[in-house]
């Protein structure tokens, strides 16, 4: 049998049962079928697998699978992006929008993956900049999104925004979330953001508990840069957050410039991949109240 993918690279927590389990049965199916599996040490060592540096994790692999939650799917994404290598995620966390495999599903799948049988996105990354005049303190690429917080401090911050260097807003609150399409479906949507369907080019900045009622999301197109500056209050410290993992603090004299970055990432599906059932099925669209409260379905038997 011919396979689409010769040298596949497994990530995920070792340390988990419920990831370390079905990582050990993947990675020996694959290598029954003549895959080259290959891990960082680790995880290599408790699996039938070949042991390469996390640094040169994706020049060795021509496919990435993660085993876990979104987490691990952003994790595995950054190893990913930097030689442009595909990625498919096997959902072993809680609600999972990136990894779309289920475990009952997973050596099935991934067989019809490793034969040529599967479909596949290319999905938008961010670049995030801070920067104090013309010195960068700090960059990285974010495939769901990037944050301004507050850091050790329970007063508000006061963030100015400029879209394509036109002033917006100045935002009282919690913080700002910039977020791609993958993004809109995390933090995101949980501050009151839109969901984007992934195949748009555009960024949502989203609020993080505004100070005013009227401080709404707004979506624009990707290739706008946005830049979000702290205003001077006394105490008040921010940090910028990529994909949940924080690059630095963002002070009065820095800014912070997030834009459409130059590579892209592909992400791979097995046939049959939609993502508006995986919206329904999450989010549970399109199913009555009263059934999902545990009472007798109304619509049954219809």
């Amino acid at each position: 049998m011919s396979l689409m993918f010769k040298t596949i690279a497994i990530v995920g927590r070792n340390d988990d049962p419920r990831v370390a389990e079905p990582m050990s049965l993947l990675a020996e199916h694959m290598s029954a079928a003549g895959v080259d599996v290959i891990a960082v040490r680790d995880i290599a060592a408790e699996l039938p697998a070949r042991q390469v540096s996390e640094k040169t994790i994706s020049r060795h692999a021509e496919l990435i699978i993660a085993v876990g939650g979104d987490g691990t799917m952003l994790y595995a994404a950054g190893l990913a992006q930097s030689q442009g290598v595909p990625l498919l995620g096997v959902n072993r966390g809680r609600l999972g929008f990136l990894a779309d495999i289920t475990p009952n599903e997973m050596l099935d799948s991934v067989g019809q993956v490793l034969q040529g049988h599967y479909t596949q996105e290319s999905r938008l990354l961010v670049s995030a900049r801070i920067l104090r005049g013309t010195s960068t303190l700090s960059a990285a690429i974010a495939l769901n999104d990037v944050v301004v917080q507050r850091k050790e401090t329970g007063r508000m911050l006061d963030l100015r925004t400029s879209i394509a260097g036109r002033y917006v807003n100045t935002h009282s609150g919690d913080g700002l979330i910039v977020a791609t399409p993958t993004g809109s479906t995390a933090y995101a949507l949980s501050c009151g953001g839109p969901i984007i369907d992934p195949s748009l080019d555009a960024l949502v900045i989203v609020p993080v508990c505004p100070h005013t009622l009227s401080d709404r999301p707004i979506v624009i197109p990707a290739g706008h840069e946005v830049e979000v500056a702290l205003l001077p209050r006394a105490d008040i410290k921010a940090e910028v957050a990529v994909d949940g993992r924080s690059i630095g603090e963002l002070t009065a004299e820095d800014r912070l410039f997030i834009c459409k970055a130059e590579n892209r990432i592909t992400l791979i599906h097995p046939p049959g991949y939609d993502f508006y059932e995986i919206l329904r099925t999450k989010l549970h669209w399109g199913r009555d109240s009263r059934f999902r409260a545990g009472l007798p379905d109304p619509d049954k038997d219809r």
